[in-house]
């Protein structure tokens, strides 16, 4: 699984203009999976991402976690995240998971972060969605599970 996680002061998805989650603080993960990923993938994305300590402290050095900081957290699935460009001038999705694997798994990996007590908020799968989102800092990264 790879995750581009941007830490937002707030982020939204909507589906032909229709709004299908909004999230205050925390972060907004664009979440890619792979055709060998497994739960274990999803499970350890999960658990990496909550305690990960990317939010200020009272000196303002980002020493808190999500959980910490009482963050939500938006994801939105992406299968681009997969595609490789090394090749030629179109991207090849071929390592991108089928999409009933990439809906289990993503499905699992929301739920996992809600077992930890983060309200979570979701785009819809298989969508075309338009994500808005203020990025705070900026703060960008990419995780990945292998």
């Amino acid at each position: 699984m790879r995750a581009v996680v941007q830490r937002v002061t707030q982020s939204s998805v909507t589906v032909n203009d229709t709004p299908v989650g909004a999230i205050g603080p925390g972060l907004l993960v664009l979440l890619g999976v792979a055709r060998e990923d497994t739960l274990r993938d999803a499970d350890y994305l999960a658990e990496k991402l909550c305690h990960l300590r990317i939010f200020e402290d009272e000196d303002g050095k980002m020493n808190r976690s999500l959980l910490e900081s009482g963050g939500q957290m938006l994801v939105v699935s992406q299968f681009t995240l997969i595609g490789e460009c090394r090749k030629g001038r179109r991207p090849s999705f071929a390592a991108a998971a089928p999409p009933e694997l990439a809906e289990c798994l993503y499905l699992h990996f929301a739920e996992q972060v809600r077992k930890r007590g983060i309200t979570v908020a979701t785009g819809q799968f298989r969508a075309m969605m338009h994500v808005s989102l203020v990025n705070d800092g900026p703060v960008t990264l990419i995780v990945e599970s292998r």
